[in-house]
């Protein structure tokens, strides 16, 4: 008996449960009907509605404190985090419902909503309102921190730079990092970030760079005298040279000195293009010694060879002259002058052998 009993009521209470169950399926074809006739069947419903609209209001007004009045990121974070979450339950509210109040329920538990159409709307534009002001604060973090990583790389850049080219680069990045800066928008927390961060920016660059078009300028003067001082270079290699390209080497070295002169005493590339001027002075000094040893020993060659041309036509006029042998050591003497690594070395050792043998076999015979 009491085991049927039991049975019964089992039966009773599954199938009680079933129509609840079936009853509050989200199909409007099932509810409605249902709310206007039964609504106490829906509780579950009505609770799981006040629930979700009570977590979404809770949410999206934390969420509006939090990036209100944010200090960091990491409150815009947060304040993203509980409008996802408020979305999650503003979602799970039935739209289709929207009508259907549910007077019993509300009655017996105080509901703080009634579930219209235009409390559904203004819930969804304040959503919205809330979800444009994070995506707003977050882009304009995202562009904060790409505009100081910009500056910092460029810092680094103008300090490692090594070329006036370099440095123009470094001076665009810079440049275009402070640019970014400006362009973000005036949100509450970002535009309060920006402001100081701005000016210290700006400070450093106007202190570290100066005048950027007067930097650019003396960069330029010192890459053009490095251009000038490597054409030098190039054109001093595989010596000897002749007395002309000698000097050509020299203009060289003075165009090279003359552009690094015209860095003033008091721009950030000063000392460098003292560095540069001291080397080049110096290289300068040692090209205009080869001139000059180029210079005496054509000189000394070339009254060699006249002496040699006399010798000569006197060997012709009078062979056994005691001239012959007493005219060999002024021709000596000459090609001895003809300093090494000259255009006038190579041959000179020759007449000079030739010379030296000629003047033996004389004192011989």
């Amino acid at each position: 008996m009491w085991a049927y009993i039991a049975g019964s009521v089992a039966v009773g209470v599954a199938a009680f449960t079933g129509i609840v169950w079936i009853a509050n399926l989200p199909y409007p074809m099932i509810r409605k009907p249902v709310a206007e006739t039964v609504p106490i069947l829906l509780l579950p419903s009505y609770i799981n509605m006040d629930r979700n609209y009570r977590a979404a209001t809770s949410l999206v007004e934390e969420a509006d404190q939090l990036v209100a009045k944010a200090t960091g990121p990491e409150d815009i974070e947060r304040g993203a985090e509980k409008v996802t979450q408020a979305r999650e339950h503003l979602d799970q509210l039935p739209v289709w419902f929207l009508g259907y109040e549910p007077k019993m329920y509300c009655s017996l538990f105080g509901c703080s909503w009634r579930f219209t159409f235009d409390e559904f709307e203004a819930a969804r534009k304040a959503m919205g309102r809330l979800e444009a002001r994070v995506f707003q604060e977050q882009n304009a973090q995202k562009q904060l921190q790409q505009a100081e990583t910009t500056i910092a790389e460029a810092k680094l850049a103008y300090d490692r730079a090594t070329t006036g080219a370099e440095k123009q680069e470094a001076i665009a990045q810079w440049q275009s990092g402070l640019d970014l800066l400006t362009q973000i928008a005036p949100t509450p927390l970002a535009g309060t970030m920006v402001r100081p961060r701005l000016a210290a920016a700006e400070r450093d660059f106007k202190v570290v760079v100066g005048s950027t078009e007067k930097t650019v300028q003396n960069a330029t003067f010192i890459d053009a005298a490095k251009i000038f001082a490597m054409q030098a270079a190039v054109n001093s290699q595989n010596p000897p040279h002749s007395v002309e390209t000698w000097q050509q080497i020299i203009g060289l070295w003075e165009e090279a000195l003359d552009r690094l002169r015209q860095v003033p005493n008091n721009a950030p590339g000063y000392l460098e293009a003292q560095q540069k001027l001291a080397e080049y002075q110096a290289n300068l000094a040692t090209v205009r010694n080869r001139l000059e040893a180029e210079r005496r020993s054509v000189q000394a060659l070339e009254r060699a060879n006249v002496l040699i041309v006399t010798w000569q036509e006197l060997g012709l006029s009078d062979p056994n002259s005691p001239q012959l042998a007493a005219n060999l050591p002024k021709i000596i003497n000459e090609l001895e002058k003809v300093e090494p690594g000259t255009t006038a070395s190579a041959q000179a050792q020759d007449l000079l052998k030739f010379a030296r043998e000629k003047l033996q076999q004389l004192d011989k015979s």
